[in-house]
């Protein structure tokens, strides 16, 4: 059984006494690894690492463009083990093969945009008055610490790692309990690559560890990904100590379909963004608003697709593998029978048991129907493979719906008529809206975070870039010179 270190201060740190925990493969139920629980004085030797790292020569030496260099070299160095990864990946969150594939192009991706962002980060300047010289200048922000969640960790970790390291900052990783593989696989490649401390990884409970993070008072910038109550925790503990964070904390978004919509596009459109990694995915989109007079047609069509996808597990590259663990399987599991027990499947809404995976957490994909605008199914997020669906009449009624929970992370608008499309566009209160399409192939350039209780501030992008920079203003008084 593989056994995971920490990387702390360019040493990897065995476990000698401390609390030990077991990843498990979602799709078997058997045991891949042991990781650390780490302890308070580790993750203060990590944060003194960084900081001493971080305000080394060593380190202010390493000029812009060589990190961009370095950057890429990591994203040519995954695109070469792209297949051992995506295995990874696979075993350790249950995903089909094809998407942890895809999810390791996209950390590759990541690497190789902000390798080619970092020597291109420039100020500005300002004209004030004759014989001032004032300049803008961007400077790292110092220790960015990277809380990561357990359903795409690798893409996650690579968006704000990349970014962070473009931006001259040291980078502390704290990997999921669940989901440690291919973080721990791209530390081994930056193990040798860096000034010891200026990359890091952290292991453990997030209960336990993350606080030892979030509340330590010489860290600069926090990134969460997670669930809202865990954001908020991570905003109040930041807070004590005045540091930025960028958080992403999910959503209940919705399809909007018109009834002179694509129907076959927008059908599959709609599938995909709910059964992605078993709907765990805080973009999925867990909820259809369907125009009243295409519903029973629209319907028709989504109910036949749903019952023709496989699940099983992820080695098997089947439609839809497993969910997570035991407590996802046990909390989606009775949520469902309720569901059943008062009317709302149409399809779906079992467990599955897959011989030879009896041990797996399968369930299968759900349709939901005469679910309330208020019912908790339509306001909360129930993060497995769970579509509720809505109907509408007016384009107002559509926008009022889209816009009726706490969340406002992503959209979908299918329609062909482009006034329609760009008045709803313009209403809904999301942080991305895809038209006619939902996803956009991961969208590693485009601007991605919520409003409302989605979150806080931008991930990917150049946008990205600006979290893990500040602004300092040099303003510099210049006389004429004296030359006799």
């Amino acid at each position: 059984m593989q056994k995971i270190p920490m990387f702390i201060n360019g040493e990897w740190v065995h476990a000698d006494g401390e609390e030990i925990l077991h990843v498990t493969n979602p799709s078997t139920g058997e045991v891949l690894a042991q990781i650390i629980n780490a302890s308070e004085a580790q993750v203060n030797e990590a944060v003194r690492a960084a900081r001493s790292a971080f305000e080394s020569e060593e380190w202010r030496q390493v000029k812009a463009f060589e990190r961009g260099q370095l950057l890429v070299a990591c994203a040519r160095y995954i695109r070469l083990h792209a297949e051992e990864w995506s295995l990874l990946e696979c075993r350790d969150v249950g995903k089909p093969l094809t998407q942890a594939r895809a999810d390791i192009e996209a950390a590759a991706r990541y690497f190789e945009f902000y390798g080619g962002a970092a020597d291109k980060i420039m100020g500005d300047t300002i004209p004030i008055e004759d014989g001032l010289l004032n300049a803008v200048v961007l400077e790292p922000v110092g220790i960015t610490v990277h809380i990561v969640p357990w359903n795409y960790p690798i893409q996650i970790t690579a968006r704000s790692v990349a970014a962070a390291i473009a931006t001259g900052n040291a980078v502390i990783v704290k990997s999921a309990e669940d989901t440690p593989l291919t973080t721990h696989a791209m530390t081994e490649w930056f193990a040798d690559k860096l000034p010891k401390g200026i990359f890091q990884h952290i292991t453990g409970l997030g209960r336990d560890v993350g606080p030892y993070l979030t509340a330590h008072p010489d860290i600069n910038h926090i990134t969460f990904t997670g669930s809202v109550p865990t954001g908020i925790a991570v905003m109040k503990a930041a807070a004590e100590n005045v540091v930025p964070v960028t958080l992403e904390l999910g959503g209940k978004s919705p399809n909007i379909v018109f009834a002179d919509a694509s129907m076959e596009q927008a059908v599959e459109g709609v599938l995909r963004a709910i059964i992605q990694n078993a709907g765990q995915t805080c973009s999925a989109g867990a909820r259809l608003l369907i125009e009243e007079r295409a519903k029973e047609s629209f319907i028709a069509q989504l109910v036949e697709k749903f019952q023709a996808l496989t699940v099983g597990p992820g080695e098997a590259d089947v439609d839809m593998g497993p969910l997570l663990n035991e407590r996802q399987y046990s909390k989606i599991s009775a949520l469902l029978q309720q569901a059943k027990d008062d009317g709302y499947v149409i399809t779906g809404g079992k467990t599955l048991t897959i011989a030879g995976y009896e041990n797996g957490y399968y369930i299968e994909p759900t349709i939901l129907d005469g679910v309330d605008a208020n019912h908790a199914l339509a306001q909360e997020e129930i993060f497995g493979p769970v579509l509720t669906v809505l109907t509408f009449t007016t384009v107002e009624e559509a926008i009022t719906l889209a816009n009726s929970t706490d969340y406002g992370l992503v959209a979908g608008v299918w329609s062909k008529d482009l006034d329609t499309a760009h008045y709803v566009a313009s209403r809904v209160k999301a942080g991305q809206v895809f038209v006619n399409n939902y996803g956009a192939a991961g969208g590693i350039q485009m601007p991605f975070g919520g409003y409302k209780k989605s979150g806080i501030g931008r991930e990917k992008g150049f946008v990205a870039l600006r979290n893990y920079t500040q602004m300092k203003n040099i303003a510099i008084r210049y006389a004429p010179p004296n030359l006799t």
